[in-house]
C-alpha cells in the first residue's frame, strides 16, 4: 500500500520494494508485518520511521542513497518497534525516561540491531554505550546518556508524533496489530521447529506473545481504574446545584445527585526491607498509572509507614515523596491513618514487600489495592486486590 504525492515523484520505489522483499526472504517469519506497513514518501523524514498506525514515511534521499541489503535491514528494524509495541511499552515508564523521547529510542534501537547485521553505519548498538546484547529496552535505558539524541524513528518507537507523520494514509487498527503480532510470533515458531535460525531476542519475543506472562502494569491499572469506577458510583444528592427537575415543581428546590472523584492514599512501606530506589520506581509506575485514570495529584496522598507513619503529604511529584522510617513493617497502621484523615480516601493502595501483617477486615466503604514487590511476603487477604511487582531490573533487592 502506498500513498502518492510531491516526494512520490522521486522516490526509487523499484529499490525500495526491492529492499522489502529482500528482507521477507531473508527473515520469511517477518513477511506478514513488513507487508503490512503503508509507504509514504516524505522529504521530512531524516530516513525512515514507524508511526503508530503501521505507516513507514520514507525519505527519497536516502532511498537513493542506501544499499538495498541496508535498506533490508532498515526494513527489518522498523517493523521491530512496532512488532514489539515500543510505544506501547514506552507509555508505561516513569516520567524521567518517558519525558526523554531521544533517549528511548535509543534503547529501543539497542534492543532491536543487536540481532541485526547490514545496517547503515552508525546504528545504535548495545556496545556503544558498554552494554551487553539480549536486553529489553527498558533494562538499556538506564546506561543511555540522558538527552542522547540520534535519529528519530517515529511515534511507532517512542509514542510522541512527529511533524512528518501523516494522519490520511491507510492505518492499522489496534486489533488488526495486535493479530500480525500473533501470527508472525505463529510463524516464527513454525520456522524453528523447521529447523530455521530464529535470533534469540526474537525467539524471546515470540515466546512472550505465544504464552505470555502477567503484566503487572496492566493489571495494576485495571485494579485502580475498577477501584476508581466504583468510588465514582458512590452518588450522593446535593443542593450545591438544583436539580434539572426542579423546573417540574415551582418553589421546591430538588438535589441533583454527585458523582465524587476519587481521593487516593498511597502507603509505601519504608521499613528496613525496602529500598529507596526500588520505592521511587514503583512508586513513578503509580503516579502514571493515576494520570492514565484520571486521577488528579492534588487527590493523592502519600504516607510513608513501617510500624508507624512517619510523613503524610499530598504529593504533585514522585520526587515530593519523604521515604522516611527503617524499623519494622506494619502496614495496618498506614492504611488506620489513612482512613482518619480530614477527607477519608476511596482507594487506598499500598506498596510493600509483603512481610507485614494486614487488617482482617475491611477498613469501611473504600477498596485496597496491593502492590507486593518483590517474590516474598503472604498474600493479602482476598478483600484486597494484589498485584505482584517484580523488582526493577538491575536492582538489588534487600
Amino acid at each position: 500500500m502506498e500513498r502518492a504525492g510531491t516526494a512520490a515523484q522521486h522516490l526509487d520505489r523499484t529499490k525500495l520494494l526491492a529492499a522489502r522483499l529482500k528482507a521477507a526472504g531473508g527473515q520469511p517469519y517477518l513477511a506478514s508485518a513488513l507487508f503490512s506497513l503503508t509507504v509514504v514518501p516524505s522529504v521530512d523524514v531524516p530516513t525512515m520511521g514507524v508511526d503508530r498506525h503501521w505507516r513507514c514515511y520514507v525519505n527519497p534521499r536516502f532511498v537513493a542513497a542506501t544499499p538495498v541489503h541496508e535498506l533490508a535491514a532498515v526494513w527489518i528494524h522498523e517493523a521491530a518497534h512496532l512488532l514489539r509495541d515500543h510505544h506501547g511499552r514506552a507509555a508505561l515508564l516513569v516520567p524521567e525516561y518517558r519525558h526523554d523521547h531521544h533517549r528511548v529510542n535509543v534503547a529501543q534501537d539497542c534492543e532491536i540491531n543487536d540481532d541485526l547485521s547490514s545496517l547503515p553505519s552508525g546504528a545504535m548498538r548495545p556496545e556503544m554505550f558498554g552494554l551487553p546484547d539480549g536486553r529489553m529496552f527498558e533494562q538499556y535505558l538506564p546506561g543511555i546518556p540522558a538527552g542522547h539524541r540520534h535519529l528519530e524513528c517515529g511515534s511507532g518507537a517512542h509514542g510522541r508524533p512527529m511533524p512528518w507523520e501523516s494522519s490520511d494514509a491507510a492505518r492499522v487498527s489496534g486489533v488488526e496489530a495486535a493479530a500480525i503480532r500473533r501470527l508472525t510470533a505463529q510463524e516464527m515458531r513454525a520456522h524453528a521447529k523447521g529447523r530455521g535460525r530464529i535470533p534469540a531476542g526474537w525467539r524471546r519475543w515470540a515466546d512472550a506473545i505465544l504464552e505470555p506472562t502477567v503484566d503487572w502494569r496492566r493489571a495494576l491499572t485495571g485494579a485502580i481504574r475498577e477501584a476508581a469506577s466504583w468510588a465514582s458510583g458512590a452518588v450522593d444528592y446535593t443542593y450545591q446545584r438544583p436539580s434539572r427537575r426542579g423546573a417540574a415543581v415551582p418553589r421546591v428546590v430538588l438535589p441533583s445527585l454527585r458523582r465524587p472523584m476519587p481521593r487516593v492514599a498511597v502507603v509505601v512501606d519504608t521499613s528496613g526491607s525496602m529500598g529507596d530506589e526500588e520505592l521511587r520506581a514503583v512508586l513513578g509506575e503509580v503516579a502514571g498509572v493515576l494520570r492514565a485514570v484520571g486521577i488528579g495529584r492534588n487527590r493523592v496522598t502519600v504516607l510513608a509507614c513501617d510500624a508507624d507513619v512517619h510523613a503524610v503529604r499530598r504529593a504533585a511529584t514522585v520526587g515530593d515523596v519523604v521515604l522516611e522510617g527503617g524499623g519494622g513493617t506494619d502496614m495496618r497502621v498506614g492504611i488506620e491513618q489513612a482512613m482518619k484523615g480530614p477527607e477519608r480516601p476511596h482507594i487506598v493502595i499500598v506498596l510493600t514487600d509483603g512481610h507485614t501483617p494486614w487488617p482482617e477486615v475491611r477498613p469501611g466503604q473504600v477498596r485496597v489495592v496491593a502492590g507486593l514487590i518483590g517474590d516474598g511476603g503472604d498474600d493479602p487477604p482476598s478483600w484486597i486486590e494484589t498485584i505482584r511487582i517484580p523488582l526493577p531490573a538491575g536492582a538489588a533487592g534487600p
